[in-house]
């Protein structure tokens, strides 16, 4: 098979026991109203018997054969474990809430074998409330977020009576759409352009320099102040989840003319302060988030795998007491971060996202965390998802929760996704240097109400 991207191969190369890279998902069902006492079990047991519908993306598996002198190359495994890669499993009585978060993030903080396909799924039963969940990961070198969450959202339906349906791993990729030539003048029209492309991203990064000279709310890397979450990471993770009504924050959307992102990283920030606050922690400046972009609007529709997503620096204005003095700070911050990039082609913007994100492929070095300021303090993420309802072999789904990745350096990461008239808020932490993660959930809904009321 080909070389694998070089962005891609970045993944496997900075993982290890305590910096797992793989992003998961969470996903709460309702049992269907026709459910038996073995529904699950005979899911189970129709997923694991069919081993020959799984597409050939989810049968990628890393090498680094002689021949490719050390760089990561995809291998076809044509006999998959289906057993390993599917796993049922239980809760204890009452299978609450709080002990599904908990297995959760222990299946989170294990690393996938990478001698088998980079993926793994758990179907989960004994729910309180007659419902069951699904846990999947998946490594990012495979795919980011968002294109794992198109994949699951085409695994799902609308219609609650479909049955029968695939599992994510069986779902046919989207076909690239044909394209003419392909002969050697294409080939050294696209080498040319990519040229240019590069040549670009200099002055690009000068502009941005400047940009932050000129306006105070611009942001470049290595801005940002100390925190406890600007350490040194270890394996275990800790995951939090909850969800609130999106109406609430369209209407805070609506009344200041800001996006729907720009009213959800005003609730992290207010949620953050409050956290700092309460643990004697909150730096005296800002603190700074870098937000993924997807650049997909930029390219052509394609197959959802691989990594498609720039970054940006946004100031959240953490050392402002008044939560519309820090709604303002955020609007104009992240207004100023996305026109330096509108300017750019996609090539351009991985390129300068690329430098931003740097400095978190040498924080395993010893004493880079601790000895340089960090580039930004924690990454904040905004996925779309399905605005309908969607169910599964008849199940509804209630809810789907992002776990993503903490890095040396960046030991909080919260990743939000939409679903029907929900944003699900996701919160993954290291276990051992984020104490107290759920209470930050609180802190959330207290800080939506803040913002509420500062701005209704």
């Amino acid at each position: 098979m080909p070389l694998m991207p070089v962005q891609d191969s970045m993944f496997l190369l900075a993982e290890s026991r305590e910096h797992p890279m793989h992003v998961g998902g969470l996903q709460l069902y309702s049992l269907p109203d026709d459910a038996g006492p073995d529904y699950l079990s005979q899911i189970y047991h129709s997923l694991v018997a069919d081993e020959q519908s799984v597409q050939p993306l989810f049968r990628r598996r890393p090498r680094r054969p002689v021949s490719s002198l050390g760089q990561w190359s995809w291998a076809s495994d044509y006999l998959l474990d289906m057993e390993y890669h599917v796993r049922l499993t239980a809760l204890p009585r009452p299978g609450r809430v709080r002990e599904l978060l908990e297995l959760t993030s222990r299946l989170h903080g294990s690393l996938l074998d990478r001698h088998r396909p980079l993926w793994e799924f758990s179907l989960i039963e004994g729910l309180e409330g007659n419902r069951f969940a699904t846990y999947s990961k998946v490594h990012h070198a495979l795919m980011d977020g968002v294109s794992s969450l198109i994949l699951a959202s085409r695994a799902l339906s609308t219609n609650p009576d479909d049955r029968d349906m695939p599992p994510v791993w069986a779902v046919p990729p989207m076909q690239r759409p044909d394209k003419p030539g392909g002969g050697p003048l294409e080939l050294l029209e696209n080498l040319r352009a990519s040229a240019t492309d590069i040549a670009g991203v200099l002055p690009a990064l000068v502009r941005s320099a400047n940009t932050a000279l000129r306006e105070q709310a611009s942001v470049l890397p290595f801005q940002a102040p100390r925190s406890i979450f600007n350490v040194q990471i270890t394996g275990a993770r800790r995951f939090a989840a909850q969800r609130w009504p999106v109406d609430r924050v369209k209407a805070i959307r609506r009344a200041t003319g800001a996006t729907l992102n720009d009213v959800v990283l005003a609730m992290c920030s207010g949620a953050l302060r409050r956290y700092l606050l309460e643990l004697g922690a909150l730096p005296d400046r800002p603190l700074i988030s870098m937000v993924p972009v997807s650049l997909r609007a930029k390219q052509k529709r394609s197959e959802a795998s691989g990594n498609s997503v720039g970054a940006i620096l946004v100031n959240l204005g953490t050392h402002l007491e008044d939560p519309a003095q820090r709604f303002t700070q955020i609007q104009q911050s992240a207004q100023i971060a996305k026109r330096s990039l509108a300017e750019l082609s996609p090539l351009q913007i991985l390129a300068l996202s690329g430098l931003t994100m740097a400095p978190l492929a040498f924080a395993p070095l010893p004493g880079f965390v601790r000895m340089t300021p960090p580039p930004f303090n924690l990454i904040i993420s905004n996925v779309p998802g399905s605005p309908k309802p969607l169910y599964w072999n008849g199940a509804k789904l209630d809810g789907m929760y992002p776990l993503s990745i903490p890095y040396d350096g960046q030991a909080l990461n919260i990743t939000i996704t939409s679903y029907a008239d929900q944003l699900q808020f996701g919160l993954t932490g290291c276990r051992r240097n984020v104490p107290h993660l759920q209470r930050l959930l609180g802190h959330l809904d207290d800080s939506l109400a803040e913002l509420e009321k500062a701005v209704l």
